[in-house]
């Protein structure tokens, strides 16, 4: 996933497009030390050496995939002119690739009229889905799983919203009688459903979520950030495919294309049913938004400043790989859910490990085969040092034991929780690299 010399003739031609735009412009130059550019931009590629290789299938640790040579290629193109798509003085043609990104997005989760923009990332996103649920029933409460991403918490003590915690079944999700336990007591404003959660991949149960709440009158955010491109993908389970087949009854989503849409750090991306919304986000700036009656997309962000590159390189990837169900990127996302359950049925049959949850999206997680929970945990860290030395890297991950013990009940010791490793196969190649992968776990295991 490297450039290659094809990739920067690809570019080359796509700078003199670009520069044919501004030909009629007189000359100017702009001077810098090209002798001091080597240097340190050669400098600048052995300090990232330091890195892991998270663009090799041999990486399957954190969620991190390579975006893809068109949204790379696309990115640097952009940055010859840098645009800002907070007003569209700053970012024209980019707001305009911006916008139709958001359509399709949208339509991809069967809206046809939502509003969006994009964000620096999931976190950003997910703020302002919170903001605009509190501005829609406020004071009122935040529920979301245990096993939910931490920033929602943290994100409802930025914005000073009280926060609840459902408990989560053995398989990760949400469980719905504690939900309904909360929701009984009254004052929720807003329930947080994960379709696909960072620590387990597991994949809330949506469709019960949504059965129940005309009873509690509470609006539902969906945190895709992870998991919300298998929408399209042909390979999930059976209680996924229920969950992600109601996602169009929820009011708001979020979406990160810098995970498996093959986007640059920073692309995430908020989207909402009700494009009613945006009169929430009503604000004057006497000096930004006066060259067009059009809409400024920092009309209907709380961020000012954002990307232009973002967007350019989204629109040019959606472009090259439309997300339409049995297309290519769909078969991609799918080759990344058949690659997670190749490797849990292998592991499944290992003497050196416990296998937990079935993957539900394309995280698998298990432990190391002991006699009690310190041991295990002990274990698993050594497994996670003897791989990388293998160039295998994995992830840790704390689980509460009594989780655990649903799928080894037999598990000694009283530690309130366990280490265990976990596997992020998020590259399509991942899928074939599923046989080495499992060798060097189980020489790992061995040592």
């Amino acid at each position: 996933m490297i450039f290659d010399s094809t990739d920067i003739e690809i570019l080359r031609k796509s700078l003199d497009t670009l520069a044919k735009g501004f030909s009629n412009l007189p000359d100017f130059s702009s001077e810098h030390d090209r002798t001091s550019l080597d240097s340190v931009l050669n400098e600048t590629a052995k300090k990232m050496h330091e890195n892991f290789p998270y663009h090799h299938p041999l990486y399957a640790g954190q969620m991190l995939k390579p975006p893809h040579p068109i949204a790379r290629l696309a990115y640097a193109m952009s940055m010859c002119l840098n645009p800002n798509n907070h007003a569209l003085d700053g970012g024209i043609a980019s707001s305009a690739m911006e916008k139709e990104c958001i359509t399709q997005l949208g339509s991809m989760f069967g809206w046809e009229a939502s509003l969006g923009h994009i964000c620096s990332g999931g976190t950003m996103a997910n703020l302002e889905a919170l903001w605009v649920a509190n501005r829609i029933h406020p004071d009122k409460k935040i529920v979301a799983s245990e096993q939910t991403h931490y920033t929602h918490e943290r994100i409802s003590d930025v914005l000073s919203l009280k926060f609840d915690k459902a408990a989560v079944s053995p398989n990760g999700r949400m469980d719905i009688d504690s939900l309904k336990y909360l929701l009984s007591k009254g004052n929720v404003g807003t329930v947080v459903v994960t379709l696909g959660t960072t620590g387990v991949g597991a994949v809330d149960p949506l469709s019960e979520i949504l059965d129940i709440r005309e009873k509690y009158n509470f609006r539902i955010h969906v945190d895709a950030a992870y998991g919300g491109y298998f929408h399209i993908a042909s390979e999930l389970q059976t209680d996924a495919r229920r969950a992600f087949d109601r996602i169009h009854e929820v009011d708001s989503i979020v979406i990160d294309p810098h995970k498996h849409g093959l986007q640059p750090y920073g692309c995430g991306c908020v989207l909402f049913r009700d494009s009613k919304v945006s009169a929430l986000y009503k604000h004057d700036s006497p000096y930004t938004y006066f060259s067009s009656d059009d809409l400024h997309l920092g009309e209907i962000s709380l961020e000012c400043s954002r990307a232009g590159s973002a967007a350019v390189a989204l629109w040019a990837t959606q472009k090259m790989l439309p997300m339409n169900p049995g297309g290519e990127f769909a078969q991609s996302l799918d080759k990344c859910l058949l690659a997670a359950r190749a490797l849990w049925q292998q592991l499944d049959e290992s003497d050196f490990y416990k296998c937990l949850m079935l993957p539900e999206t394309d995280i698998v997680v298990y432990a190391a085969n002991s006699d009690d929970v310190a041991n295990s945990s002990r274990k698993a860290r050594e497994i996670f040092t003897h791989a990388a030395k293998q160039h295998l890297h994995l992830a840790l991950i704390e689980l509460p034991t009594d989780m655990v013990r649903n799928y080894w009940p037999n598990l000694d010791g009283d530690d309130p929780t366990i280490t265990c490793l976990r596997s992020c196969l998020m590259k399509s190649e991942h899928l074939d690299w599923v046989e080495k992968i499992y060798s060097i776990l189980e020489s790992s295991a061995k040592l």
